[in-house]
């Protein structure tokens, strides 16, 4: 197939872009049906933009960078910031729904934000109605060609230029060539046992530039949310930060409110102390719980209606009862290295979304924000597509068929469920070097086993490794990158940390050392 514009992933930055990009022709890739199971479709929480009269995006770009580890990106902090205003007018203009009160836009507070601004739909399903608007207009849209349960597995290049993508749907396996290729695939969350991402959220993007060659930063930023519903299920449902913006509190099973020994703002702390907070509980053999009873009490079914339907299906009444939490794998801010037009070092490649790595979030990302950058680099890059003056010369390009398993066996469904508690233990919220080269240890042996390993599998091992290497390389502690082994913030890391897949090349596992608590 040929195309102007091939876009990688069917979230919000992915329709954004194609919806955008107009004229221009797309082929718009969705993993599963179109609209459902991406990880924008589950987003409880809201779009942060300064709305109300005592506000303002500068107040807005000083909460973004208070809770960025000293490393955002200043420009690019304020650049999405003061377009936040203008992403909630066009999405409305596109047709999204937001909750209103008698002030007009509902405004609540959410952790480490300094003013009411975030910007929600039916209480906490905020991302669900946005996609629900975004995919009316793709399916109305005559220059988008949906491909639906289609999924890329690598990317076509040629002499520094993206030529666009092997494709698999239905068992088939083609070439989608284009002018302009964007990755808009998502997160990571999969390569752990414990995320609040759908089963999609595998990594896809971030291995694919890998393999090619594309500049990574950031990578080992991995923010966990604190308040994961502790249930047994896969993926853990979310219990939003709007909850605790509203008031509910901590508690231990001994009925101990923790937080407050932890930070001064307690469970409006940033995301990465929350989180080690509650870790640190469970550590000393406690269990943690969201107390919403004075603070939502019975007006939880209208206030956040996906919350309380999440907690009835696990039998929870958060109207008497206590929700227990626990942190979980929910946002990388690391990701495809990109200026502030969503360029990547790689001619003709874009990128946009969680698979993105702008700068904006620096080492620890502000609630919220994730859908504005979202929405406002998918905008950025369509400008960018639609000012390029020339285009490739479109001739065949020999890309051969990838020799990848269709059917998965139950030794490499257990293998991936193994490296899946090894990332949560290595890689997760706590870190240190032994574990990181357990890690790596684990990856090499792996390697030898599967030569050919299925596509799930196969991304997973390259996002765990990058992922180690890039902690193995940071000896501090920086926002939602805690080593044990170099508990504290070290002002010589005071940077942006770029690498590439070659760059791993020079780290192998060292087998055998014993673990050390993360306590």
């Amino acid at each position: 197939m040929e195309t102007d514009v091939l876009v990688i992933g069917a979230g919000i930055a992915g329709l954004t872009t194609a919806l955008s990009v107009a004229p221009k022709r797309v082929v718009l890739l969705s993993k599963g049906p179109l609209g459902k199971d991406a990880s924008s479709s589950w987003a409880q929480g809201g779009i942060a933009s300064a709305l109300s009269t005592d506000d303002s995006p500068q107040q807005h770009f000083l909460d973004t960078i208070a809770v960025a580890g000293e490393i955002a990106d200043l420009d690019i902090a304020t650049l999405v910031t003061d377009l936040g205003p203008d992403c909630i007018e066009t999405l409305t203009e596109l047709g999204v729904i937001f909750d209103h009160d008698e002030k007009g836009l509902k405004l609540r507070k959410e952790a480490a934000h300094s003013r009411h601004r975030i910007v929600h739909a039916n209480g906490d399903s905020t991302g669900k109605e946005i996609m629900r608007a975004l995919t009316l207009q793709v399916l109305r849209s005559d220059h988008i060609q949906v491909l639906e349960d289609a999924e890329a597995l690598d990317l076509v290049s040629k002499d520094n230029q993206a030529r666009g993508a092997i494709v698999t749907q239905a068992g088939e396996q083609f070439s989608v060539f284009a002018d302009a290729t964007v990755i808009a695939s998502g997160g990571i969350g999969q390569i752990y046992n414990a995320t609040t991402n759908p089963f999609d959220a595998t990594g896809d993007g971030l291995a694919m530039a890998a393999r090619a060659g594309v500049l990574l930063k950031d990578l080992e930023f991995v923010q966990f949310h604190p308040t994961a519903i502790d249930v047994p299920s896969s993926p853990k449902p979310l219990a939003t930060e709007a909850l605790r913006g509203e008031g509910a509190i901590l508690l231990n099973n001994h009925g101990e409110r923790f937080m407050q020994a932890e930070h001064p703002l307690a469970e409006l702390a940033p995301r990465d102390i929350l989180a080690r907070g509650i870790w640190r509980q469970i550590e000393q053999g406690n269990r943690c719980f969201l107390d919403t009873k004075q603070s939502t009490g019975e007006h939880f079914p209208t206030e956040f209606p996906t919350v309380f339907r999440l907690c009835q299906e696990n039998g929870i009444d958060p109207r008497k009862e206590l929700i227990p939490v626990v942190p979980a794998a929910h946002f990388h801010m690391g990701g495809i290295a990109t200026d502030e037009k969503g360029r990547t070092s790689l001619n003709g490649l874009w990128a946009c979304g969680e698979v993105a790595c702008t700068g904006l979030h620096g080492a620890n990302r502000l609630a919220s924000n994730s859908l504005l950058e979202a929405f406002v680099f998918a905008k950025l890059v369509s400008s960018d597509i639609l000012d390029q003056q020339t285009s490739i010369v479109k001739r065949p390009i020999f890309s051969p068929p990838l020799r990848l398993k269709s059917v998965v066996s139950k030794f490499e469904e257990e293998t991936l469920s193994e490296l899946q508690k090894l990332n949560f233990r290595h890689i997760g919220l706590c870190r240190d070097g032994d574990g990181l080269h357990e890690l790596l240890a684990y990856l090499d042996e792996l390697n030898q086993k599967f030569p050919n390993p299925p596509q799930k599998l196969r991304n997973s091992m390259v996002c765990s490794r990058l992922i180690a290497v890039a902690a193995l390389k940071r000896l501090e502690s920086r926002g939602s990158h805690y080593r044990a082994d170099y508990p504290k913030i070290d002002p010589a890391f005071k940077y942006h940390a770029t690498l590439t897949l070659k760059d791993c090349e020079g780290y192998v596992g060292k087998p055998n050392l014993p673990l050390t608590s993360c306590a």
